[in-house]
């Protein structure tokens, strides 16, 4: 069995604890690695190495440019070992390989996109109205950034974070899930093979109350960019609060994905299906809320499960596989109580309803793919994000009530809009509450483009060009350079 250890200042180092916990395979339900347990010792090393490369350090001498540079050869290396890297996340989350190999190649395009945007960072000279006066205005890195990363995507997502908050500048302590460890430890390997001077990237594992709550309330730690659920989200911003420390927070959702009359159906299908059943409906963005307008609502609905009922459970490594297993225990025990909240709420579960029965060799912990319809607006499965494979079907007769109903929750995540309408897609873009709206696809993000939530869905942005500038902060610098007195209260 693989041991891990800290990676602190560029050096391996073992917990100040001497201890290790394991990692499940979630389709085995076997350990198959152990991870340091971090502490609140191992968190102030990291933090003062962040904090020693960003103001000392070679990281600190270098030019912009030069940062990019590094980047780009980051982003090179982690394209040599996507196939590893990928290997290793399915084997820590149990998300399909196809899914994760993916992730795993795309990787490489945020080092790259990000590289070339570290040089293009530009500060301003405002015209002062003021003479013998000249402004100008600097963009600086906020300081050290704590990534705190979740289970289900931990090595996108940590990319999300990690590659605007460099080309920034800045150095990262990284605290991925104490449940999906093991590829963020292989991937800060690679820092050092792309050249990365040491303590840029600091790795600390471990518990959210070892690691987590003692990195976000460190008083050197001058940035928070967190993936996670609701309830995580409002600890970190509260606590982060406390230091006046900026935050990203990129939480729950609970999307709506709406097919009107007029949608192409068989496109409509597909995008429903893995709008919620990709990824065992693990993720942020999944259309757990299905919302169909009356008039097809009877023959979707049957064309629907017919489609979903063929899904494969089985080894997330297998290219035949299309559902895999739950990855953690608690997140298992979560979704199947939300499955029977939605039968005593009065949903009715057209298909699935339950836990599956693992595949011959298998040990993990499967899901039924489970689909409800005569869902109401008020009940819990259509409010609360259960983060697993359940839809909820609703009807809708109009615009105006789909809209009331999408928009009728406290997240704002995401949404989905099917129609062959351009004057429907452009409203409904328009009026939807959420961060991100997709018409006639769904799914979809990029490195190039904004991505984040309204409401109980987060704070702040993440990729694009709007993501480095939540890791930079504005100086504002005043010469004066002779002449008349700009001001009458300055003492010449």
């Amino acid at each position: 069995m693989q041991q891990y250890q800290l990676l602190i200042g560029g050096e391996w180092t073992d917990p100040e604890s001497g201890q290790w916990f394991e990692t499940l395979n979630p389709y085995t339900g076997q350990p198959w690695a152990r991870i340091p347990r971090g502490g609140p010792g191992d968190v102030e090393r990291a933090v003062q190495a962040a904090e020693r490369a960003m103001r000392t350090g070679d990281w600190a001498r270098m030019t912009a440019t030069q940062r990019g540079h590094a980047l780009r050869r980051l982003g090179d290396v982690v394209a040599r070992h996507a196939e590893r890297l990928a290997t290793i996340e399915v084997r820590d989350n149990g998300k399909l390989f196809a899914e994760m190999g993916n992730q795993c190649r795309y990787l490489t395009e945020w080092f790259h996109y990000y590289g070339g945007l570290a040089d293009k960072v530009q500060g301003t000279v405002p015209p002062i109205d003021k003479p013998g006066v000249l402004n100008f205005t600097r963009q600086e890195p906020i300081g050290v950034t704590a990534c705190i990363t979740p289970w289900n995507s931990p090595l996108l997502l940590m990319a999300w974070k990690v590659a605007p908050a460099l080309a920034a500048g800045n150095a990262v302590v990284i605290k991925p899930s104490e449940f999906t460890s093991a590829s963020t430890l292989e991937f800060a390997a690679l820092a050092a093979e792309a050249g990365l001077p040491p303590g840029v990237i600091n790795v600390v594992t471990g518990y959210g109350s070892e690691v987590g709550e003692p990195l976000v309330a460190h008083p050197l730690v001058r940035k928070v960019a967190f993936t996670g659920g609701e309830s995580g989200g409002r600890h970190v911003n509260v606590a982060a609060a406390a230091d006046f420390k900026h935050v990203t927070l990129e939480l729950g959702g609970k999307s709506a994905n709406i097919v009107f009359e007029d949608a192409r159906l068989d496109d409509a299908l597909s995008g429903a299906i893995s709008g919620i059943f990709a990824a065992s409906g693990q993720t942020c963005i999944a259309g757990s809320r299905l919302l169909v307008q009356d008039s097809i609502h009877d023959e979707f609905l049957d064309r629907l499960v017919k489609l979903a009922a063929t899904a494969r459970l089985g080894d997330p490594m297998s290219p035949d596989t299309q559902i895999g297993p739950i990855t953690t225990e608690p997140q298992y025990c979560k979704v199947v109580d939300y499955i029977e909240i939605a039968k005593k709420e009065g949903a009715r579960c057209v298909m699935g309803g339950g836990a599956a029965e693992p595949p011959p060799g298998a040990g993990g912990r499967f899901v039924k793919p489970t689909i409800f319809a005569d869902v109401t607006p008020d009940m819990r499965i259509a409010r609360e994000e259960v983060f697993g494979p359940v839809l909820c079907v609703m009807r809708f007769k109009d615009d105006e009530e789909a809209i009331r109903i999408a928009n009728g929750t406290n997240y704002g995540l995401a949404a989905g809009v099917w129609t062959e309408s351009l004057r429907r897609a452009v409203e409904m873009s328009n009026r939807l509450v959420a961060g991100t709206v997709w018409v006639n696809t769904y799914r979809s993000t990029s490195y190039t483009t904004p991505f984040g939530g309204y409401k109980a869905s987060g704070l702040g942005r993440e990729n694009g060009i709007d993501a480095i500038r939540e890791y930079l902060q504005t100086k504002s610098v005043w010469f004066y350079t002779g002449g008349p007195v700009a001001n009458p209260y300055i003492r010449r």
